[in-house]
């Protein structure tokens, strides 16, 4: 079981993704202060980091620094969308990957994965990941979708709400839940998000023999993918 620190201050986020990567299989401690990752580096108690920039006391570049003064434990950043600067930063001081926010916890634990195969580490549920739902597939480490033995062309948020209607297929899926799983946080009012992109998902996978959808919706509670 490979064990993660997560550094950030946002614990909503912070509560959303351990309770995420825990039912992954992963080991998760937290901590909201960046000295905490600059301790679990000299001591060497963690498989991998994953730091926020913007914190306060000490940003999330500084600690970076530190720890690679220290060890070459694996880190990855979490930077706000678009921040091109502090992505680069990052990216230059060592760190291993980088992940936009507000971010998919299915996409975090991709990366993840990802980071620990390359660093020559057995990554937690690397090899029983797959996910079948009828004629569907999904690989969450490689984030591929295959829909009746073809690949879906399907951007990274909408492989993200397929994949939590995946996990849970034949059952419906609160709205509320999969903004959670899928977004990395509770749904907003008026939010249409998820309405939006479903409608995509559901081109995308074309319709029954009965002409329904794939995607069964029940009003204002959420969506179902059928599997039969």
């Amino acid at each position: 079981m490979n064990k993660v620190l997560l550094i950030d201050d946002d614990a909503e986020l912070t509560t959303l993704l351990q309770e995420y990567l825990v039912e992954e299989g992963y080991d998760v401690v937290t901590d909201t202060d960046g000295r905490a990752a600059i301790a679990a580096a000299a001591g060497n108690t963690v498989d991998i980091i994953v730091l926020d920039i913007m914190m306060p006391r000490m940003n999330g570049i500084e600690v970076l620094q530190r720890i690679r003064k220290l060890s070459q434990v694996p880190v990855l950043m979490l930077t706000a969308r678009g921040d091109d600067v502090d992505r680069i930063s990052g990216l230059n001081l060592g760190a291993d990957d980088y992940v936009p926010k507000p971010c998919s916890p299915g996409e975090l634990a991709a990366r993840l994965r990802a980071i620990l195969r390359r660093a020559g580490q057995p990554a937690t549920g690397a090899s029983t990941d797959t996910i079948r739902a009828g004629q569907l597939v999904i690989h969450p480490g490689s984030r591929i979708a295959e829909w009746r033995g073809e690949i879906l062309d399907l951007t990274g948020t909408e492989f993200s709400l397929l994949e939590v209607l995946a996990r849970s297929a034949g059952q419906l899926v609160s709205k509320q839940e999969i903004s959670k799983r899928a977004f990395g946080k509770p749904l907003t009012p008026f939010d249409r998000r998820i309405d939006v992109h479903i409608s995509s998902v559901r081109q995308k996978l074309g319709l029954r023999e009965d002409g329904q959808s794939w995607i069964q919706s029940v009003r204002g509670q959420g969506y179902q993918l059928l599997v039969d």
